[in-house]
């Protein structure tokens, strides 16, 4: 925890933020929040190298729920900048980068700012990504007695932390709460002496030659070896307003967010797995929740849809889809349009929670190695990309099935064999 940091509340808001002499950064944060989680040691390494120029807040926003809602922020964690008694610049939620932060704090303060100097850190073995496959293989890596770093750009554990409960990973004695399960998986790479570096914003990546550089905001990064294990991010809903809207009523996580929804109308968008299991979990706050879905069948597991289908709190709108969503400053409505009739109706709701698919990460990565037209990278059955070298495991990688246990699989292959490759130099 760092002292630059100041936690006030509603009482104190208007002294600590509003008459500041300081810019100030206001973060609402909330428990049980993985995005939080992710955010809250990033938040404190940033208050030390900028709280000589800026003032750092921390709010509780479930106990200062009044002081959020004059706001209109609706969901965690979400970052407001002040200066001079009033925001300014665009405020900023979700699983949010640091050098997004930087950027924005540099924008308010003039671009100046005082930074360390660059760390370099050598390795045998360099795991992009801290999900299942990343953490699997760098199990594996450690206990082969590689000098094994992962490095993620938010908390490790991928997906599967903002999952609200496992129910088919073997050996888990049934459920398993996804924060719990990647937790494990932290410690036991962290004991075979994973060095874990998490928060850390990617900006270049060289892959060719024999040894690989991968550089952050703050570290150099060369390795021997590199796993891509950085796994993928939910798709975007291609609805007008989806942007002016995130974080004020859309949202892709219902274990984050769906707890400030009590007694509400909520809608779902999808048809597979998470957009099932997930309209269950928000049965735990809203009035009632209804499903979105493109086609006329789910795509999820049976056992997925008989818990839906069967609940009186779910109703299923088939063939249509999202178009617009509508209100001030907060969701309100959305125009839904059936695909094959083309009519449109107007629905009434508080929040809208979307599962569509997910996009791989590998923006970094264009036009350097192999991928297929949506952008998942091809690794053979030994999880060897086209570079020398260069490993792929996990969502990220083309393949037909994607789930945790597919994950650690992928993993421990990666590990094994980038072990392989670096003993073989």
């Amino acid at each position: 925890m760092s002292s630059k940091v100041i936690y006030t509340d509603a009482g104190k808001f208007e002294e600590d933020v509003l008459k500041s002499s300081l810019p100030v950064l206001v973060y609402f944060y909330s428990e049980d929040c993985p995005p939080c989680m992710a955010l809250n040691p990033m938040f404190d390494r940033i208050a030390e190298s900028y709280g000589d120029g800026m003032r750092f807040v921390r709010i509780f926003r479930q106990h200062n729920r009044q002081l959020a809602e004059s706001y209109n922020i609706k969901s965690s964690p979400t970052l407001l900048f002040f200066k001079d008694g009033r925001e300014v610049c665009s405020r900023l939620n979700g699983y949010v980068g640091g050098l997004e932060i930087r950027k924005s704090i540099e924008g308010i303060l003039g671009g100046q700012c005082t930074r360390k100097e660059r760390e370099k850190i050598y390795c045998d073995v360099l795991i992009m990504g801290g999900g299942p496959a990343g953490l699997s293989a760098a199990i594996y890596a450690s206990r082969a007695k590689l000098f094994t770093v992962v490095v993620d750009e938010g908390l490790v554990g991928g997906q599967v932390a903002t999952t609200f409960h496992v129910a088919n990973y073997p050996g888990t004695n049934g459920v398993i709460r996804g924060m719990d399960l990647m937790e494990n998986m932290k410690k036991q790479a962290a004991d075979f002496g994973t060095q874990i570096d998490d928060m850390k914003e990617v900006l270049e990546v060289s892959l060719k030659g024999e040894e690989k550089h991968i550089k952050t905001e703050d570290t150099d990064y060369y390795a021997k070896s590199v796993i891509i294990a950085s796994g993928a991010q939910p798709r975007k809903l291609p609805a007008e307003g989806e942007r002016e809207f995130r974080g004020r009523g859309v949202h892709y996580c219902a274990t984050c967010d769906g707890a400030m929804y009590q007694d509400t109308d909520l809608l779902v968008v999808g048809g597979g797995n998470s957009a099932v299991e997930e309209a269950v979990f928000l049965t735990r706050y809203a009035r009632h929740v209804t499903i979105i879905h493109w086609a006329d069948r789910f795509e999820a597991s049976k056992a997925s849809q008989e818990e839906a289908l069967k609940s009186p709190m779910i109703d299923v709108v088939w063939d249509s889809q999202i178009v617009q969503i509508k209100g001030e400053n907060f969701v309100q409505s959305a125009i839904i349009e059936n695909v094959k009739t083309k009519e449109r109706k107007e629905l009434n709701i508080d929040g809208i929670f979307v599962y569509i698919g997910m996009v791989p990460k590998t923006e970094l990565f264009k036009n350097m190695i192999g991928m297929d037209e949506n952008g998942y990278i091809y690794a053979d059955e030994d999880m060897k990309t086209d570079i020398d070298g260069v490993f792929a495991a996990g969502d990220i990688r083309v393949k037909k099935v994607r789930q945790i246990a597919t994950a650690t699989a992928d993993g421990a292959i990666a590990g094994i064999m980038a072990e392989r490759y670096v003993n073989g130099k």
